[in-house]
C-alpha cells in the first residue's frame, strides 16, 4: 500500500521534476495539482486562500485499501510563493476489519522561479516534509520528504504539465525514491475542466516494486468560491498481478 504516496499527492510532493504543465481554469483563477497525482508549478495568487475538503482519497485492491481523509490549506504568502499544511486522518481496510488514526502533518512550500506570460511556461519547486504526528500505526514514524520540480506550458484551452522528484523516506525496511508524473487536461467551458495522467514511483521499500498509475480527472465550479474535484484510475504494479485502483475526490473553496 502507498500510504505515503497517498498522504503527499494531497499536500503536494518533491525534488527534481520534467515536463510541462496546464492551468486548471476556473473564472479568474488557474488550477492544477488536486485531484490529479501529478502536481503543476501554480502558486496560490498572493493574499489568498485554496481550500481543499472534506477531501478523501484511496488507493488499494479490492477489500485491501487505505488513504486519508482530512484537509489542505494553501495560502499565497508572497508572490510566487504558496505555503501549504494538511491535516489528515489515515484509514486502512482488509479482511480485519477498518483502522483509524491520525495521520502525519504535512507542510510545504512552492516557489516559481520561472514564469513566462507570453510563452505560458512556468516552472517550480515545491519541497515538502511530514512530520511523525500520526497515532495507530497511521504515518511512518519518521520525518519524510519530497524535493520536487513541476513544469506547465499552457496553450489556449489545453494544458500540459508534470515532472518529478526525489522522495526520502526512512524507516525499517523502506527505501527512498524516485517518482513522477505527466497530465494534459482542457477546459471545456466556464465551468467545467478535463484531464488524462500517468503517474510513476519506485519501490518504497526493499522487497517493494514499482508502480504506474493512470487516471482521468474532473474540476467543475459550482456558485463561487465552491468547486467539487475528482480523479480517478487503475496502478499497476511491475512484475504483473492484478491491477490495483486509486481515487480522489474534494470540495474546493477560493477566498
Amino acid at each position: 500500500m502507498r500510504r505515503d504516496d497517498l498522504r503527499r499527492r494531497v499536500w503536494r510532493r518533491a525534488v527534481a521534476q520534467l515536463f510541462i504543465a496546464i492551468v486548471l481554469m476556473v473564472p479568474t483563477a488557474a488550477f492544477a495539482g488536486p485531484p490529479f497525482m501529478t502536481d503543476d508549478p501554480e502558486p496560490t495568487e498572493e493574499g489568498h486562500w485554496e481550500i481543499y475538503g472534506p477531501l478523501v482519497e484511496i488507493e488499494g485492491r479490492g477489500k485491501d485499501f487505505g488513504g486519508a481523509t482530512g484537509i489542505e490549506i494553501n495560502y499565497g504568502a508572497a508572490p510566487d510563493l504558496q505555503v501549504t499544511a494538511g491535516l489528515p486522518i489515515g484509514f486502512e481496510h482488509d479482511n480485519a476489519g477498518w483502522c483509524w488514526g491520525s495521520g502525519d502533518l504535512e507542510l510545504s512550500a512552492k516557489y516559481r522561479f520561472y514564469h513566462d506570460e507570453e510563452a505560458g511556461l512556468s516552472v517550480a519547486a515545491f519541497p515538502g516534509v511530514t512530520l511523525p504526528t500520526a497515532s495507530n500505526g497511521m504515518g511512518n514514524g519518521k520525518v519524510t520528504a519530497l524535493l520536487p520540480v513541476w513544469l506547465q506550458k499552457d496553450s489556449d484551452d489545453w494544458s500540459l504539465f508534470g515532472g518529478g522528484g526525489y522522495a526520502i523516506n526512512p524507516g525499517a525496511g523502506n527505501r527512498n525514491y524516485w517518482t513522477g508524473g505527466v497530465a494534459v487536461t482542457r477546459r471545456i467551458d466556464d465551468r467545467l475542466l478535463l484531464g488524462v495522467e500517468a503517474d510513476r514511483q519506485g519501490a518504497d521499500a526493499v522487497d517493494g516494486r514499482a508502480t504506474t498509475s493512470l487516471g482521468i480527472g474532473a474540476i467543475y465550479q459550482l456558485k463561487a468560491p465552491f468547486r467539487i474535484l475528482a480523479s480517478g484510475g487503475p496502478t499497476f504494479v511491475d512484475g504483473g498481478g492484478a491491477a490495483g485502483f486509486h481515487t480522489f475526490v474534494a470540495l474546493g473553496l477560493d477566498f
